[in-house]
């Protein structure tokens, strides 16, 4: 199965990279990008490279290089990030500010929540916050149970080692959000492989960009069906409710950012997080705990593995001072949620994992009004997977050694490409 999914990847990308070149493209313009501009994207294994804990330790907003003309900052510091992030006056992450670099055409804009500012920002989120509080989540309580113990099920029956990411990882989230948005579950093969190429920077941005376009194509036909016959989803609720003040495209936008916040992330936190239980074992007695234990566990995981390395990013509207450090109007800046999360100023000895932490108050879906409006169906999974995995099979153990591991090299959602385990 991963060999078909990366040929499909390659696809999109080459077809996508072949248009814009008739476009008149000149890919000479997507080089590689310097070291220093990937290396917020780096990881040693769970952790984020040493030379962003000195880069935080010498100064929590820096200057990073960056190509195309683009005068960028790097913010590892945990009050900066969340100063930077929470500041909605002076910056903007709406999508006309990439428009023109790199190749990016506004018919590219993926819609949403992640690159939209206020007012469009405000007015989408509000038609959509309804149906992430706890009282309409709690409805998806059952059908999650359900899910996780259908997964167990089927790798009990299996022969031999078990990938988790692909038997556990993956369907979990990916059944959960065809649940949420009302969409057919044969569709989640397509849900799954979308979602998982758009943050793989690997391949080149052609590869991610034409996974985007490729979603909201696929989405916009789901719409449309929804339109015609609306059903007890996200996507039917909101037609139901506020069909005439959203048109089908920010609905398919609307979708493709529940899909991106919801599928992926929350894949690589139950797989990297099945990884840091493997790694110590002592930690299947707390997961087997009480919801307090279990509650601790999640939010510290969160913060230690913070799978969404960094934030959407901002551009200044004007000239500011954010931390002693001046930015000028139009800079771009960048927010390391990954090493921020590591700052010395939430705790002790942030760098390591202790699941008997009190939780603290973490970066892992960013801050402000781009906050994950999905935070808490995330904990929901998590806190219901983790349990039912470790009660299950409590001999679950590597099948290879953990230096075989392979991680994805560069990619805004960290994660693992494949967790082979034995059960017994």
């Amino acid at each position: 199965m991963g060999s078909i999914r990366s040929r499909v990847l390659a696809w999109i990308g080459r077809r996508y990279l072949a248009r814009q070149q008739k476009n008149g493209f000149d890919l000479s313009k997507m080089s590689i990008l310097p070291d220093n501009a990937l290396m917020p994207l780096k990881r040693d294994g769970l952790d984020p490279v040493a030379e962003l804990g000195l880069i935080r330790a010498e100064a929590p907003i820096s200057k990073l290089d960056l190509p195309f003309g683009m005068n960028a900052w790097l913010v590892t510091g945990y009050d900066e990030a969340k100063a930077v992030l929470g500041k909605v006056t002076g910056f903007s992450s709406d999508f006309t500010n990439l428009v023109g670099n790199a190749g990016v055409t506004e018919e590219q804009n993926p819609g949403g929540l992640g690159f939209a500012d206020p007012p469009v920002h405000t007015r989408l989120r509000r038609l959509l916050t309804p149906e992430f509080t706890m009282r309409r989540l709690s409805r998806l309580t059952p059908r999650i149970d359900e899910i996780v113990a259908e997964q167990l099920d089927a790798m009990e029956k299996a022969d031999g080692p078990v990938d988790l990411w692909e038997a556990f990882a993956l369907p979990i989230p990916s059944l959960t959000i065809c649940e949420l948005l009302g969409v057919p579950y044969e569709d989640r093969d397509d849900f799954q492989r979308l979602s998982t190429a758009r943050f793989d920077l690997f391949g080149g941005a052609g590869a991610s960009l034409g996974a985007i376009g490729e979603s909201l194509s696929y989405l916009d036909d789901i719409v449309k069906k929804q339109r015609e016959n609306p059903g007890d989803g996200l996507l039917g609720m909101l037609i139901k409710e506020h069909g005439d003040e959203i048109d089908d495209r920010e609905l398919a936008g609307l979708a493709d950012g529940v899909l991106t916040g919801g599928l992926e992330t929350t894949a690589s936190m139950l797989a990297l997080g099945a990884l840091v239980l493997l790694k110590d074992r002592s930690l299947f007695e707390t997961v087997r705990g009480d919801d307090e234990a279990v509650h601790r566990f999640v939010e510290e995981l969160l913060r230690y593995l913070t799978v969404v390395q960094m934030a959407f990013p901002r551009f200044a509207k004007e000239d500011m001072e954010v931390a002693g450090v001046q930015i000028a109007k139009g800079d771009i800046v960048l927010c390391s949620l990954s090493v921020a999360n590591r700052d010395g100023v939430l705790g002790d000895d942030m760098e390591r994992f202790d699941a008997t932490r009190e939780p603290t108050s973490h970066l892992a879906f960013g801050w402000g009004i781009h906050r994950c409006i999905g935070a808490e169906l995330a904990r929901m999974e998590l806190r219901t997977a983790y349990p039912a995995l470790v009660r299950r099979f409590p001999e679950m153990r590597l099948a290879i050694e953990p230096d075989a591991l392979e991680f994805r090299k560069v990619s805004i959602v960290y994660g693992v490409d494949a967790l082979p385990v034995l059960l017994d």
